[in-house]
C-alpha cells in the first residue's frame, strides 16, 4: 500500500478549536491536495485522529489542466501532516490506490481503531477502460469502504459514525465528464441507502456537492464561465467546503442524514 508517515505534535499548546471529534478516527481520501487536504486539516483541528489517504497522479502534461493543479495532484501528503502536527493534531498518511486490494488493507488497519489510537482538459471517448477506471475508485471503492465500515462498526458495538461523500454533476448528468458523473451518481445512491440501513448503528451518511472549487484548476476561462452561468454563484476554496464536511462530522449534525447537500 506504500509508505506510511506519521505526524504527532510535541507542542505544549494546541490550536485545536473544537475537541468535538476527540476519540474518533477520520479516514479522508484524496487528501494530498484540494478539498481532501482541507478536510483532513479541519477534522484534525477538531480533535480527530486523521488517516490521510492519497494517490499521487503523475503529471500527464498540459492536457490535464493548469500546472499548479497538476503539481498539487502529483505531490505526497507530507505538507498536510506537517500542518496538522504544527497545530497540535494527530495524523498518518498512506499512499493507496483505492481501485486495488489496498482499499481492503486500509480498511482492515484503520476502520477498527483501538481507544488509544472540460476546462483545460483533453476529452477522451468513453471506453470499457475509462469506465472501469472511474467506477473502480468513485463508486466501487467507496461502496466497499462503506460496507467495511458498517461491518467493523457493528462488530465493535460502536454507536457513532459519520459518512460524508463528495459528488459532482447531478440528475442531468455531467457533460464532458460522463463516466465521472455516472460514478458519482452511484456513490450518491450507495450513500443514501447507507443513511437508512446504518441509522440503527448511529451512523449518519450524507453527500456534499461542492460549488466550483479552486483546487488549482480554476483558470480565467472557468471564472468567466461561472460568471455567465445563472446556476453558479461562488468559486469556493477547499477550506470553504471542508468546514461544511467538518460540521456534518460533528455531534451537532446528528439529525442530518440521507441528504444531498448542494453548495452554491
Amino acid at each position: 500500500m506504500g509508505t506510511r508517515k506519521t505526524a504527532k505534535s510535541g507542542h505544549q499548546h494546541s490550536e485545536q478549536v473544537n475537541p468535538g471529534l476527540q476519540g474518533h478516527v477520520a479516514l479522508v481520501t484524496g487528501a494530498n491536495h484540494g478539498i481532501g487536504a482541507a478536510t483532513a486539516l479541519i477534522l484534525a483541528s477538531h480533535g480527530a485522529a486523521v488517516v490521510v489517504s492519497y494517490l499521487r497522479i503523475p503529471d500527464p502534461g498540459e492536457s490535464a489542466g493548469p500546472e499548479a493543479y497538476r503539481r498539487s495532484r502529483a505531490m505526497d501528503a507530507e505538507h498536510v501532516l506537517t500542518t496538522i502536527a504544527e497545530k497540535g493534531g494527530r495524523a498518518i498518511a498512506l499512499e493507496a490506490d483505492l481501485g486495488t486490494s489496498a482499499r481492503h488493507r486500509l480498511a482492515s488497519r484503520y476502520l477498527s481503531p483501538t481507544p488509544h489510537e472540460r476546462f483545460g482538459h483533453t476529452l477522451v471517448r468513453v471506453s470499457p477502460e475509462t469506465i472501469d477506471q472511474q467506477f473502480a475508485v468513485d463508486a466501487r471503492a467507496s461502496a466497499l469502504l462503506i460496507s467495511e465500515l458498517a461491518r467493523r462498526h457493528a462488530a465493535r458495538g460502536a454507536r457513532w459514525g459519520r459518512i460524508v461523500g463528495l459528488t459532482s454533476g447531478g440528475p442531468m448528468g455531467f457533460p464532458n465528464e460522463v463516466s465521472y458523473g455516472a460514478a458519482k451518481a452511484a456513490l450518491e445512491n450507495y450513500t443514501m441507502a447507507a443513511a437508512f440501513e446504518l441509522a440503527p448503528l448511529g451512523i449518519t451518511a450524507n453527500v456534499v456537492h461542492p460549488p466550483v472549487t479552486d483546487t488549482g484548476w480554476v483558470t480565467d476561462e472557468v471564472r468567466r464561465h461561472v460568471k455567465e452561468r445563472h446556476d453558479l454563484i461562488h468559486i469556493a476554496s477547499p477550506d470553504d467546503v471542508a468546514r461544511v464536511i467538518a460540521y456534518l462530522a460533528s455531534d451537532e449534525a446528528s439529525l442530518i442524514t440521507g441528504n444531498r447537500i448542494h453548495l452554491r
